[in-house]
């Protein structure tokens, strides 16, 4: 069954155009990472599907329910992390999950949830102290509250430090295991790329990627990188980058002291270390790194290149 369907969404304010015609689908039980540049309009997909705000054209439905029309048993069966959300500055972390709990008529126990996130030892600490890492763990606790069907965080991993952020890896997981969706924005790539399913690459309205990180990486194929170590700098070093950067295959060339750094098809790697050779100096050693997710993201945002989803 299908948990979030948007089709041909647009969304402008005023002149300004923040989506268009939009089609996005998630299924139940996936993890799904949205990624795009700042202003790229996934915060206003986010406050589409919850109901904050209306498309302009469109239709945007969650567990096959209008967003509009259903927005009240949508937002029972939904766990939300925001970003940017500012807490009660004078009730304790305990209390906001209590809080939590009584809005959905849930009986989970307050302190189980903070001790989850990593925060009970501060579970009558007034908000107003906590730290922007304390604040992040202790909403993520209300969106924990009632075992939502469907989890959405917009940026979740937020001040928090390399553990934090592995421990918010594993709940994400822990939740998906039990059987919830979880839809969430991240500009930390290597967290979507440790967890998801499928990725979804917006940019300027539009979603101009849709796949799992393996299909990503097959389309855009010259972002494998060659590292090749060399014995010294060749004598005319902008001649041997200039015939190497001409090589067909080659996307990208750079230098890192008496490193050579090849964006390269696998085609081409060997023309690559012929050509270098060339200019009288030896290869010691080369290996290469697989395309990352951070290389994906930059091809697809930066480029003028379309893609269809």
């Amino acid at each position: 069954m299908t948990a979030i369907d948007i089709s041909g969404v647009t969304k402008r304010y005023g002149d300004e155009l923040a989506l268009e015609e939009l089609d996005l689908t998630v299924q139940e039980g996936e993890v799904y990472g949205f990624l795009g540049p700042n202003g790229a309009g996934k915060s206003t997909t986010i406050n589409l599907l919850l109901d904050f705000i209306r498309p302009t054209a469109g239709e945007v439905t969650v567990f096959g329910r209008d967003a509009e029309d259903g927005s009240l048993e949508i937002r029972e069966r939904t766990g939300i992390l925001p970003e940017g959300i500012e807490l009660y500055d004078r009730l304790t972390g305990r209390q906001h999950v209590e809080f939590a709990i009584e809005s959905k008529d849930a009986d989970d126990d307050a302190d189980e949830l903070l001790e989850r996130v990593g925060i009970a030892d501060a579970a009558d600490k007034k908000a107003g102290g906590y730290s922007k890492g304390m604040a992040q763990r202790l909403t993520l606790a209300t969106a924990l509250v009632g075992e939502p069907d469907l989890l959405i965080l917009d940026e979740p991993s937020t001040g928090l430090d390399p553990n934090g952020a592995r421990e918010m890896r594993e709940i994400i997981r822990e939740e998906n295991r039990r059987g919830a969706t979880v839809f969430f924005s991240s500009h930390v790539l290597g967290q979507v790329e440790a967890i998801c399913d499928r990725v979804g690459i917006l940019r300027d309205g539009e979603l101009i990627a849709e796949d799992t990180i393996a299909g990503l990486e097959d389309a855009v194929p010259n972002r494998t990188r060659l590292r090749v170590r060399l014995d010294r700098i060749p004598e005319d070093s902008a001649a041997a980058l200039s015939a190497v950067e001409s090589i067909d295959g080659v996307s990208e060339v750079e230098t890192e002291g008496t490193t050579v750094v090849v964006a390269v098809a696998d085609g081409a790697k060997t023309t690559v270390l012929r050509t270098i050779e060339e200019h009288g100096v030896t290869v010691e050693d080369f290996e290469t790194d697989e395309s990352s997710l951070e290389d994906l993201f930059v091809a697809y945002t930066a480029d003028e290149r379309e893609v269809a989803p």
